[in-house]
């Protein structure tokens, strides 16, 4: 059973999280005023601003503080402050009867797919692929639909994603529905073969990533078409691939050839060019909501990811 968060409203108090790699303090701090123009407190976890190695904190000081957040009642929210690297390392020590039995809204995007995926398909609860604090908010010049995207936290209003937003393009016609489920690629990938491997079957299924060459993007859909993953969807949704161009080798596929390639000959109905990911705008979509596309008017419209009665009614 799908279970959406209750909203927030104004002096709801919410969690800032680095339940992978250290975030840049500067950048963060500079994003905390962003959280209260939004009439929200703000309570940092404990290993916010530690740093092993390349992860904040160690494995047992970030799964404490996912669990105090999940656990705390004055807790509304919970918002990762970055991504980077770690979150694999803690995905099969969490506590999902403690997260199931606290639903609440658990935001952020790249590294943290994994833990969407697992939060979403151990407990039903829907979590948010949206721009976090010290990676998008907390950078010099943010996209006001960036920012606007939190107000999916705050109303029930659908997501309504067109060619307004940005340019968008059919690779193959149709029209699908069905629970969203997606993130990053390279995260993605990561869960094949563990107990948490993403489960696409009846799903709209979106991909993004960052910093990869063709060859390595053309690795990794490879590997989820073997998979089944893109024969099981419903559909496809393929989200922004910054900077993902050829450096190592000067004769390449083009990211469009490998999408044709892996994805295309899929047949399932598929749409590019979605500002989702490690880009700007980078536009929120909640995990677990229902998703509509339709190629013909090119249109992604999402169900909220909250819960329609207020907990006050």
């Amino acid at each position: 059973m799908v279970v959406k968060p209750a909203k927030l409203k104004q002096g709801d108090t919410v969690a800032i999280i680095a339940p992978a790699s250290p975030p840049n303090q500067e950048k963060l701090k500079k994003s905390l005023s962003f959280l209260e123009q939004l009439g929200l407190n703000v309570k940092l976890g404990a290993s916010l601003y530690n740093q092993h190695g390349y992860l904040a904190g160690t494995d047992e000081e970030r799964l404490a503080d996912i669990h105090q957040m999940f656990a705390d009642p004055d807790v509304k929210g919970i918002i990762c402050a970055c991504g980077g690297f770690g979150t694999g390392r803690i995905v099969s020590q969490l506590d999902y009867n403690l997260i199931k039995k606290n639903p609440k809204i658990f935001w952020g995007y790249s590294d943290i797919t994994f833990l969407h995926t697992a939060i979403y398909q151990q407990t039903g609860i829907v979590t948010f692929h949206g721009p976090m604090l010290s990676s998008d908010i907390g950078l010099d010049d943010v996209h006001e639909r960036t920012k606007l995207s939190f107000q999916q936290l705050f109303n029930h209003d659908a997501i309504e994603y067109t060619s307004n937003i940005s340019a968008l393009e059919t690779v193959v016609e149709g029209e699908a529905s069905g629970p969203v489920i997606g993130g990053n690629l390279t995260l993605l990938v990561n869960t094949l073969g563990t107990p948490f491997e993403v489960d696409t079957k009846g799903k709209v299924f979106f991909i993004e990533d960052i910093d990869e060459e063709p060859y390595k993007v053309d690795r990794m859909v490879n590997q989820l078409k073997m998979a089944g993953k893109f024969h099981d969807a419903e559909g496809m949704i393929i989200g922004d691939f910054h900077n993902c161009a050829p450096v190592k080798r000067e004769q390449s596929l083009t990211l469009d050839e490998v999408f044709m390639d892996h994805i295309a000959q899929v047949g399932k109905p598929t749409m590019k060019g979605f500002k989702i990911g490690h880009c700007s705008p980078n536009i929120a979509i909640p995990i677990g909501s229902i998703g509509r596309m339709n190629t013909y008017d090119q249109t992604f419209i999402v169900e909220s990811g909250i819960e329609e009665k207020d907990e006050t009614e």
